[in-house]
């Protein structure tokens, strides 16, 4: 196959791919949540409602605990970043001291408008907050569910109850213990060397075509002299400076070795795209073929390519906010290959002219 049919067939297979439904590569975040808030009940005022602040909050004596309220004639005192800002919706408050360290639920099902829900400490740290995990009949669209949040003993904690923008309404309130899940831990060592994943980071390393100025970055991976890799790497998410919540994805290259097949197998602490993506122009590029892992639960994705090909491939989270109960900005992820042009194992970042210039 020459590399003029070879850059053919991988345009048909994207332009294919995306219209079966493969995901979208998706490289850069949507900041701004639309919906139109259809079905929903906002409800009337009634005089039922939690404490209008935390200096009035409705005292939780013990869990579970269940309530109902409306939100329509309090103001707004609080918010938090939800990863959306600039909420002025009216706001309730509830207060919790638990005895024991324990983990807590704050479920909303049944609400009637598209509420958020947060939890702060005693010094109004946010500890947890949520703002869509229902979209269904049952449970009401954009509705909150805080699905756990660790607490320490003898801390008095408020769960507030607000609304997205400025929506307020019916709802209900559900507070019980939870147990966390056991985590999906990798025995993975970092290869990556990117920086530390915080709030605020400015994604400039191994950045591949996502936007932002910083160029074409990608880290190139070369197999040993078996054509073999073990690589780890770290990925997550982070707060950018205007308060919309990003994905970290990371670009590679690798080379297809002699036999034309390269094995890509991958596995993450969370669940995680891993792309392969074509043509090699940014302008263009695309999903071709995809894998979707974790938490703890490896897949392998064939490639095949002409004998000495350079090939893209993306690894991300597979959605822009991070799950229910995710604690920090970065987890773990392994990508294992064969099938790579031998040489000498390498994990270097290099540009896309600098890449180019390597094989003209």
């Amino acid at each position: 196959m020459t590399r003029q049919s070879l850059v053919v067939t991988l345009l048909l297979v994207v332009m294919g791919s995306l219209a079966m439904g493969t995901p979208s590569l998706d490289i850069t975040p949507n900041g701004i949540k639309t919906n139109n808030h259809l079905g929903m009940n906002p409800g009337t005022p009634d005089g039922r409602e939690g404490g209008e602040d935390i200096a009035t909050a409705v005292i939780i004596a013990s869990l579970p605990f269940d309530d109902t309220g409306n939100t329509s004639d309090n103001v707004n005192d609080y918010d938090a970043v939800c990863p959306y800002s600039g909420s002025t919706a009216p706001d309730v408050v509830y207060s919790y001291t638990p005895t024991t360290d324990e983990y807590i639920q704050v479920d909303l099902c049944g609400s009637g408008y598209d509420t958020k829900t947060y939890i702060f400490d005693s010094a109004l740290n946010l500890v947890d907050c949520n703002d869509d995990a229902y979209e269904d009949d049952i449970c009401g669209e954009y509705v909150s569910l805080i699905e756990i949040a660790a607490l320490n003993a003898g801390e008095t904690y408020y769960i507030v109850i607000d609304g997205y923008g400025q929506d307020a309404g019916d709802y209900v309130l559900n507070v019980t213990t939870t147990f966390p899940i056991s985590p999906c831990i990798l025995d993975v060592e970092d290869d990556e060397g990117e920086p530390e994943l915080v709030d605020g980071y400015i994604d400039s390393f191994n950045n591949g075509c996502r936007s932002g100025g910083f160029g074409q970055n990608f880290s190139h991976l070369v197999g040993d002299g078996n054509g073999e890799l073990v690589y780890g790497g770290q990925s997550g998410w982070y707060i950018l400076a205007d308060g919309v919540m990003s994905r970290e994805a990371d670009w590679f290259t690798i080379i297809v070795g002699d036999n034309g097949l390269v094995e890509w197998t991958l596995d993450a602490e969370q669940e995680t795209y891993g792309f392969l993506v074509g043509p090699n122009d940014c302008s263009n590029v695309g999903v071709i073929d995809s894998i979707l892992v974790g938490p703890c639960a490896p897949l392998t994705l064939t490639i095949e390519g002409m004998p000495g090909e350079v090939i893209w491939l993306w690894v991300g989270p597979s959605a822009f906010e991070p799950p229910v109960g995710f604690f920090g900005n970065e987890y773990m992820y392994q990508s294992q290959f064969t099938g790579l042009m031998e040489g000498t194992v390498a994990t270097d970042r290099i540009s896309f002219e600098g890449l180019k210039s390597l094989y003209r």
